[in-house]
């Protein structure tokens, strides 16, 4: 089976921790950093890969990754809000299709968006 991994192209190191890492609760899982080269990083959380890069010509800033069936998206978004992140505090919707399936979207400090479906 293939394995398909959003990479995001990021800033700023101190500001990509400081969201996924700080206040969404992924971990490092790696990070590929020689003197001098901007940083590559991989991030997990129950299950979700993201890459993180800083090299410019990996990818485009404002990319957008579909997460389906995030478990507890309710408590998630809950503390979420509870950590009082200032720079996002996202909303908890119902999606137009299905009124049983929560919704919350969330945008890095670099444009990309993570669109939580549970």
């Amino acid at each position: 089976m293939a394995t398909i991994i959003p990479i995001f192209r990021i800033f700023d190191y101190d500001k990509a921790i400081e969201f996924y890492i700080n206040w969404l609760g992924f971990k490092i899982d790696w990070e590929h950093k020689e003197t001098g080269t901007p940083i590559y990083m991989q991030v997990s959380m129950q299950g979700i890969l993201l890459h993180l890069t800083e090299h410019h010509g990996d990818c485009t800033p404002g990319a957008r990754a579909y997460i389906a069936d995030f478990e507890n998206l309710k408590d998630f978004h809950q503390l979420l809000l509870a950590k009082d992140y200032k720079f996002n505090r996202p909303g908890l919707e119902k999606q137009s299709w299905n009124d049983q399936v929560d919704y919350m979207e969330v945008i890095d400090p670099f444009g990309n968006r993570l669109s939580f479906n549970g």
